[in-house]
């Protein structure tokens, strides 16, 4: 094998490998800028800059996992969720650009509210993106975060130490909110909604974890038992947001309905018109 010696030959070598879809050009600057811990306006500003053979060799290396599939986040360990960096490993689910509706629509509900010390808890953390975010925003909240996965809850606790909330935060190795001491003002979560079936021919199946992306035969198990056990954990003027598959809105309010009768349930479209957020607002309804 034949390392590139320079920046110029590493991006040549990206760009002849680079098929549009899985290698892009995007990721392989990417890649590069990962192993020499440079940025890419740098990269493409001294591209006759010697590269290390051990730097060159690790290009390569990542370069061919990128093109098997790989995901970028899992390449380099790192993804930026609403503008922060979070650490990711193949234990958590990668987060994901539309996940930040999440974060928006409990900071546009806490806006509308004076409460003190607003108790947050996010179910289902993994890579704790959620709960870190809104612990960052909302400075006063005492913010849950709950797990299933113990390692993705190490990840979870460091993202936490990374952004230096961990000591506003609790975290909890359970199943749902079973043992949770609430009531809770907000109960936030983004649990598994892909149905059992299609999981197995999706590619995403292939490198993160099923039990983050699981939702059972109808992708809505989880979902179902957790609205089954939210409303004691719910405060009386509180909100639930849950985060939800394109094709499962009217399925998750009709749920939502049932568990929360007297409350106000909503269905939030994504910027592509697609059901993404489905709320309960209890205001003193239980």
């Amino acid at each position: 094998m034949v390392l590139p010696t320079t920046i110029e030959e590493a991006l040549a070598e990206g760009r002849q490998q680079a098929d549009g879809e899985r290698l892009t050009i995007s990721t392989m600057q990417a890649l590069l800028a990962h192993v020499t811990g440079r940025g890419r306006a740098w990269l493409l500003a001294h591209r006759e800059e010697d590269l290390r053979d051990i730097d060159a060799a690790r290009y390569l290396d990542l370069l061919a996992r990128a093109a098997a599939g790989e995901p970028l986040a899992q390449l380099t360990g790192e993804r930026e969720f609403y503008g922060l960096a979070f650490t990711v490993t193949p234990d958590v689910l990668i987060p994901r650009p539309e996940t930040e509706a999440v974060v928006d629509t409990v900071l546009e509900w806490l806006d509308k509210r004076t409460i003190a010390h607003p108790h947050l808890v996010d179910v289902g953390t993994g890579s704790g993106a959620i709960a870190v975010t809104l612990a960052l925003k909302v400075p006063k909240a005492r913010v849950t975060a709950v797990e299933i996965s113990p390692a993705a809850m190490d990840i979870a606790r460091r993202n936490a130490e990374r952004h230096g909330v961990a000591d506003r935060m609790n975290f909890v190795i359970g199943d749902l909110l079973t043992g949770l001491a609430g009531p809770f003002d907000v109960v936030a979560a983004n649990l598994p909604y892909i149905n059992c079936e299609e999981l197995t021919a999706l590619e995403v199946g292939r490198w993160e974890p099923r039990v983050a992306l699981d939702g059972g035969e109808d992708g809505l198990a989880l979902v179902r038992r957790l609205l089954e056990q939210a409303p004691p954990w719910l405060a009386d003027d509180g909100l639930l947001v849950l985060e939800i598959g394109h094709d499962q809105g009217q399925r998750v309010e009709a749920l939502c309905r049932a568990a929360f009768p007297a409350a106000q349930v909503q269905i939030h479209p994504d910027l592509a018109k697609l059901d993404r957020i489905v709320t309960v607002e209890t205001r003193g309804s239980k």
